[in-house]
């Protein structure tokens, strides 16, 4: 493993919007819905996933209106067709915490619903040489075997990841990292054995609280040149996690998505995280004007549990569920990067390098240019708008949803 090598502006005067989580949400057809994250509030020093499981059991209410599977997803993002021919002898990793017994048997049941090719189990060292889908379980050590303890709320969190990388990359090779808690160093660590496989994305779909080194921390476990690691933007509205946060980190919001007389439409999702990190230094690439700190998102998909997609799991669970989280939008941009052929070592791509200026849109993505995900800017006498670009969604960069969202493999 490598070694391990200020404050947000004083404008700055926000809320935080608590969207997300066992609360009553509107759901597209006006309906309370109860939606429950899946991992509770972690501890100091460790991370939640980021999984919202929309409740439709015995006792809740049904399911949503509105929820996509694979094929809806791969056409919302202009994917459909690099899809056909691209991912075949690509791996992306999945990082998560414990152990999903059922993860690889629960894939398969997804993938043959949602008409996608069977995809066999391989040991990690075949994953290099496969041209066919293969899918391969190591703990934080690199090993197929001696996993972590199971965790249901976990299990749930790699069901929606490994079928979301799926869904958007139906050929790529999937190499699942299992942590052995949900500790930042052991997810770390897990983050540092899946790079060691070479894959050109690593999706992470958890994080927690910003710290004060964060960003030595970040550098030492998520810096990887040519690899894209991507990783959830938070669920709980305005507001700053980490990893996302760290300076190489795709940093990944959320917007909820519906489709309007054929056509696809997003707006921010109000459980989306963004803002300006309190400790991360600014990119060079990153020209807003609001944060003088690193700032949070780059970009976004789905993540609306009530706009939310299809996943299977069997683990303590019944089977067909519907989430959604950002932990969703991190793996279908972790996807995307497999579906391109190639990794990112940062965001820097999506800002043209840094010659997009600030308020222009990226032609290459999709802008989400309304919603809010809370209060930034102030309120009364002491608001001030220049700042609401950091969770209102605007024409060019806005915090919640980045530069916008894929629309086909062109902007990665």
């Amino acid at each position: 493993m490598r070694a391990i090598g200020g404050a947000i502006s004083g404008m700055l005067v926000g809320i935080l919007l608590f969207a997300a989580g066992a609360q009553a949400e509107m759901s597209a057809t006006g309906a309370a819905n109860a939606n429950e994250r899946v991992c509770g509030t972690p501890a100091s020093g460790h991370a939640a996933c980021f999984a919202i499981r929309h409740d439709g059991r015995a006792g809740k209410n049904t399911l949503p209106a509105v929820s996509y599977g694979a094929a809806e997803l791969r056409s919302a993002y202009g994917l459909t067709a690099a899809a056909e021919s691209n991912g075949a002898g690509t791996t992306v990793a999945i990082v998560d915490a414990y152990d999903d017994p059922n993860a690889y048997k629960d894939l398969g049941q997804y993938r043959a619903t949602e008409g996608l090719p069977a995809i066999a189990s391989c040991a990690p060292t075949e994953l290099a040489g496969s041209t066919s889908p293969c899918f391969s379980k190591v703990n934080q050590s690199g090993v197929a075997g001696s996993y972590p303890i199971t965790n249901t709320g976990w299990a749930e969190e790699i069901s929606l990841d490994v079928d979301m990388v799926s869904a958007t990359c139906p050929k790529c090779n999937i190499l699942l990292v299992e942590a052995s808690s949900n500790t930042f160093a052991n997810l770390g660590a897990a983050t540092v054995t899946a790079a060691s496989f070479s894959p050109v994305a690593i999706g992470n779909s958890y994080g927690g609280s910003e710290f004060s080194s964060e960003e030595a921390l970040g550098q030492a476990y998520y810096a990887y040149p040519g690899i894209a690691v991507t990783a959830s933007s938070g669920d709980s509205g305005y507001g700053v996690e980490f990893p996302a946060a760290a300076p190489s980190v795709i940093a990944v919001g959320g917007t909820s998505l519906r489709q309007q007389s054929g056509v696809w439409a997003q707006t921010v999702w109000s459980g989306a995280g963004s803002g300006c990190s309190a400790y991360v230094t600014k990119p060079s690439w990153q020209h807003d004007t609001a944060c003088t700190r690193r700032t949070v998102a780059d970009v976004a998909a789905d993540a609306d549990p009530n706009t939310g997609v299809k996943v299977y799991d069997t683990f303590n669970e019944p089977g067909w569920m519907v989430f959604g989280g950002t932990s969703a939008s991190a793996q279908i941009v972790a996807g995307v990067y497999g579906l391109a052929g190639h990794g990112a070592g940062n965001a820097s791509g999506f800002y043209g390098g840094g010659s997009i200026a600030f308020g222009s849109p990226n032609p290459l993505l999709t802008d989400v240019t309304s919603g809010s995900n809370g209060s930034c800017a102030g309120r009364g006498r002491f608001a001030n708008p220049s700042l609401a670009y950091l969770c209102t969604g605007e024409t060019g960069y806005d915090g919640p949803t980045g530069m916008g969202t894929p629309a086909g493999i062109a902007g990665f």
